[in-house]
């Protein structure tokens, strides 16, 4: 496994666990929201936006962690080992964006320019997180039927699980 891609909703923890996995591998890791996003929360231009990820996952070995199902899919699955879909209970995902979002903390995976914290965003958020079910879920796995096999996508649903998969990922010294 040298190219890993991670999905899940907001606050799933899709940051965390691409660095985990990025120091145990030796891996560069790549949070798409930082290709995406320009400072102050502008998007990216969709074409610039695709050069970015395209150079991003050229290389031979990475961890990438972000949705943007239909905008960067085709670059991605095509040349990913391994999808993992951390499926994080909503309200687990909402604490942990509200948490963050009143903390000092700075995230290394924030775009350059962006600041958390705005009411109005985290509020945003907060309801897109409840509604993923709803409407981003089915939008993704759809997306993502079209490039790998539902057997190709590994679940993890709680931090037992994360913390069994690292596990699996250390290699014996030697």
């Amino acid at each position: 496994m040298t190219r890993i891609n991670i999905l899940g909703n907001s606050g799933s923890g899709k940051s965390t666990l691409a660095r985990a996995i990025g120091e145990q591998l030796n891996s560069p890791v790549i949070h798409l929201d930082r290709l995406f996003w320009e400072p102050g929360w502008r998007e990216a231009d969709p074409r610039v936006f695709r050069r970015r990820v395209a150079r991003a996952v050229g290389g031979d070995a990475w961890v990438c962690e972000g949705n943007y199902a239909a905008k960067t899919f085709d670059l991605r699955l095509a040349r990913a080992d391994l999808t993992i879909w951390l499926d994080t209970p909503r309200l687990t995902c909402a604490a942990r964006v509200i948490r963050r979002s009143t903390g000092i903390k700075v995230r290394p995976d924030l775009p350059v320019g962006c600041k958390e914290g705005h009411l109005k965003n985290t509020i945003d958020l907060v309801r897109d997180i409840m509604q993923f079910d709803a409407v981003r879920r089915p939008r993704i796995e759809a997306e993502l039927a079209r490039w790998i096999t539902a057997g190709s996508v590994l679940h993890l649903k709680d931090r037992r699980q994360i913390a069994a998969f690292l596990t699996s990922l250390r290699r014996p010294a030697g």
